[in-house]
């Protein structure tokens, strides 16, 4: 691991070089071209240069003096006005690295008065907070403590608070990111947070707490990381569905690897098996991502896009202090990555249960066969704040079955409207069932017996749907059954159908995308009589861009006329495609 260590080090070396220069004599951030800057950037900022003090010692970047920068970051933080725990919290960490006492740590010696000051009420105030933004609670107490502004360490409480939550709202041990809204909400801030809070308990001045609480933690970390070398496709693709992935998706799921790794939570026999998915994903990540000629990390350009949020700087900051994290955890981890892979079954399916109550269900379910390359994500999990395509119900392929970011389409779902109310068949089910069905293809199937609207609210009163997803032998057949409860004209019917493509030059040559043949999509059934639109092209159009490529086309299966429903009788559509598979450079 010596070797991967040194090529980490090597590229945050790179994107640290090119990115501290905007930050400005304030400590604020100078946005990329066209994008808005963030109020917690100069956190992001602070941490980054903290964990290269911590993997190097080293004090100086260039003609950069990372005590000076890291100051200036810390200050322009405390004193932003408006509310930003998580900046507060990516600030004091990064304070932190140079040293948990105040008296030995020479960027706390550069900070001013009124600075210090500041800072000191910023971490006393204390906030609750029920979704992703706990952890940032976490940091500030880690903070507090480990900097001697209160004798008293809540830590303990605050994570034991985080585990609760947990517990609350998720029957199968996972983070619920929006508990109060109608549904589930289940997506990579989970994997972020156990991300999070164990590098917080890494730089808490008091070691002990970190061994009491670990066990805990690791319940649930354990839960997320069993995922993870089956969310991981053969050419390297990592976390795939829901919002604030792409770049962010492999990340993640490389940092939770490294950390089990070196808390000892992978057996024995499991190590050449998340080798191998960890070798995977950086090489995605490295060739997807990274531009080698300047050595930036690209999240959006003309051809790819991201959720509004993330920001070039923002990216670039936090990937820089991943990769010095990975470099330090590599060289204790040891070992090679040049390890050949268990062996397991090159066909599986299983289902990942988020959330079990009589009133819904969420999960997860997971497809792959290795045969062909292809991994297909289907989360069964609540639209969250903002209505897009990220977490709708449909099997998540990029370069195969692709969905555009930060747009809402009912991609390979139908969406009906009656009224003023238009509903989906996604984000919850009832009866979760997979299994085994013909010629060894699995399946998932699940019921709403109420019909869902798009924002993830409840259409009571007025039909149910029962869903089927099957997967073999290359092929993927869709199953939708509507009942009526009552009388009831639907004003419309449409599917739509996305085909994209991997970026035209940052791909792995392995990378999947559709061939010649597309997706050959066939109806089988259709009680709507819907028909296919023309293709839609979408190319130039800056709305239509995926986490990793450019979409090209739209077509829709609609039926644009009103259609009486009666109740007692089915209205089904079965929808089967074949794609045709291809590597990027074939």
């Amino acid at each position: 691991m010596h070797n991967f260590s040194d090529q980490c080090l090597d590229l945050a070396r790179s994107l640290l070089s090119n990115n501290l220069q905007h930050i400005n004599e304030d400590g604020s951030v100078t946005p990329a071209s066209g994008e808005q800057a963030r109020v917690d950037e100069p956190g992001h900022a602070a941490l980054a240069i903290g964990e290269f003090f911590r993997a190097t010692g080293e004090v100086e970047l260039g003609e950069h003096d990372l005590y000076d920068l890291t100051a200036r970051c810390v200050t322009q933080q405390a004193f932003v006005e408006e509310q930003n725990d998580n900046g507060i919290a990516y600030a004091s960490l990064g304070l932190l690295s140079f040293g948990a006492s105040k008296e030995r740590n020479a960027v706390w010696e550069r900070l001013l008065d009124p600075t210090r000051e500041q800072l000191d009420n910023s971490l006393l105030e204390k906030s609750e907070y029920d979704d992703h933004f706990q952890v940032f609670s976490i940091a500030k107490s880690v903070a507090r403590f480990s900097f001697g502004l209160t004798k008293k360490d809540d830590t303990g409480k605050v994570i034991d608070r985080f585990v609760e939550n947990i517990e609350k709202n998720s029957s199968g041990g996972f983070c619920n990111d929006d508990p109060n809204g109608p549904a589930g909400v289940y997506d990579i801030y989970g994997l972020l947070s156990f991300i999070f809070v164990r590098q917080a308990l890494q730089l808490h001045a008091n070691v002990h707490l970190k061994d009491r609480k670990l066990p805990k933690l690791r319940t649930f970390a354990e839960k997320y990381l069993r995922m993870l070398p089956d969310l991981a496709r053969q050419d390297g693709l990592g976390w795939n569905y829901g919002r604030s992935i792409g770049a962010y998706g492999q990340l993640h799921c490389i940092s939770m690897i490294l950390q089990a790794m070196r808390d000892n939570w992978i057996n024995f026999e499991k190590m050449p098996l998340y080798l191998d998915t960890l070798r995977r994903l950086f090489q995605y990540f490295f060739v997807t991502y990274i531009d080698q000629e300047k050595g930036d990390l690209m999240i959006r350009d003309e051809e790819r896009n991201t959720v509004d949020n993330h920001t070039t700087r923002m990216a670039n900051f936090d990937a820089a202090r991943y990769l010095c994290q990975w470099s330090r955890l590599a060289r204790v981890i040891g070992g090679s990555l040049a390890v050949a892979p268990s062996n397991r079954a090159k066909t599986a399916g299983r289902f990942v249960i988020f959330d079990k109550s009589h009133k819904k269900e969420h999960g997860l379910f997971l497809f792959r066969d290795e045969n062909i390359g292809l991994q297909y994500q289907l989360p069964l999990i609540g639209p969250g704040k903002d209505l897009g395509s990220d977490n709708l119900a449909f099997p998540h392929c990029s370069g195969i079955f692709d969905w555009p970011v930060n747009k809402y389409l009912p991609v390979m779902l139908p969406e009906l409207t009656f009224g003023d109310q238009v509903v989906i068949p996604s984000y919850y089910g009832k009866n979760c069932v997979t299994g085994i069905g013909l010629k060894k293809s699995f399946y998932l199937r699940f019921d709403q017996p109420d019909l869902v609207k798009t924002d993830g609210s409840f259409a009571y009163g007025l039909g149910s749907c029962q869903v089927q997803w099957s997967f073999g032998d290359g092929k993927v057949q869709s199953e939708f059954v509507f009942k009526v409860k009552n009388p009831v004209s639907m004003d419309k019917m449409r599917l739509a159908l996305v085909i994209g493509s991997p970026h035209s030059t940052h791909r792995l040559g392995t990378t999947l995308r559709q061939g010649e043949a597309g997706l050959r999509a066939n109806v089988e059934v259709d009680d709507f009589q819907a028909s296919w639109g023309s293709f839609e092209t979408v190319t130039e159009d800056p709305d239509y861009r995926g986490y990793a490529g450019n979409m090209h086309y739209v077509q829709y299966l609609v039926r644009d006329h009103p259609l009486n429903m009666r109740p007692g009788q089915q209205y089904k559509l079965v929808l089967s495609y074949h794609p045709d598979v291809a590597f990027a450079d074939e």
